[in-house]
């Protein structure tokens, strides 16, 4: 967890050098992205806040995922997370949305939508970017995981 409060700085940087805003869309980190990101001192500058979307319903209402993409694909997918960043940062007209959606365990997978499973979205101005990612270790550890991967998607962006 100690990279974490560097990485969450690294982003407010970057989002500040640019003018930009952040909000976030989560599922299997259950807030911990936006926990992370408002550890920071003056956060509340860049970081306008995010949605919990545990389940399908609130993915639909308040994200604009559309049934037929769960129904499809599943929550779980490069497609739900694609729509869940895109949604909240058309709601909010933020900048940048990341989004999380997986399976962190111990129980829920299925042989191919493993445990670890995880899938990150980044919508900008130039388009939404996703990643498929296989982490491993308990619930929290991969949630740890995500949260890491999802801030480092955001920093390579300015790189």
């Amino acid at each position: 967890m100690d990279l974490l409060p560097k990485l969450a700085q690294k982003v407010g940087d970057c989002l500040i050098t640019v003018g930009a805003t952040l909000v976030t869309a989560e599922s299997c980190t259950g807030g911990l992205l936006g926990s992370v990101i408002t550890d920071i001192p003056g956060s509340s500058a860049y970081y306008r806040g995010g949605v919990i979307s545990y389940s399908n319903e609130l993915k639909i209402q308040l994200l604009g995922v559309e049934t037929y993409c769960l129904e499809r694909f599943g929550a779980v997918s490069q497609e739900t997370v694609t729509q869940m960043a895109e949604g909240i940062r058309k709601q909010t007209g933020a900048t940048y949305a990341l989004a999380t959606s997986g399976i962190a365990g111990p129980g829920g997978g299925t042989a191919t939508k493993p445990v670890g499973l995880v899938y990150i979205g980044l919508a900008g101005p130039r388009g939404t970017r996703t990643s498929e990612n296989r982490f491993s270790g308990c619930r929290r550890e991969i949630k740890v995981q995500t949260v890491q991967a999802a801030l480092e998607m955001l920093i390579d962006l300015f790189s």
